[in-house]
C-alpha cells in the first residue's frame, strides 16, 4: 500500500528556505506571492494491506523519524 507523508514547518516557525524561494520568485517577476512555506513529501510503499494499519504505521514513522514534531507538522494520506 502506498502512503504519502507531507511535512511542513508549523505556523510561527521561521522558514528560511521558504523566504529564499519567495525572494527568488519576486526577483523573477512573480509579484503576487505573499508568503512561501517549504516542506517535504515522502512516499512510502508498505507491505501492509489494511488501510488503517498502513496509515498508523506511517504516522508512527513520521513521529519517530520523518518529521521533527517540535517545529514541523505532518499529514499522512493513502495514495
Amino acid at each position: 500500500m502506498k502512503v504519502r507523508v507531507t511535512v511542513m514547518p508549523k505556523s510561527g516557525v521561521l522558514d528560511p528556505q521558504g523566504k529564499a524561494i519567495g525572494h527568488a520568485l519576486a526577483s523573477l517577476g512573480f509579484a503576487g506571492v505573499s508568503e512561501v512555506r517549504a516542506g517535504k513529501v515522502i512516499e512510502l510503499e508498505l507491505a501492509e494491506t489494511d488501510p488503517a494499519r498502513a496509515k498508523g504505521q506511517a504516522e508512527e514513522m513520521a513521529r519517530k523519524l520523518l518529521a521533527n514534531t517540535v517545529i514541523e507538522s505532518f499529514r499522512v494520506e493513502l495514495v
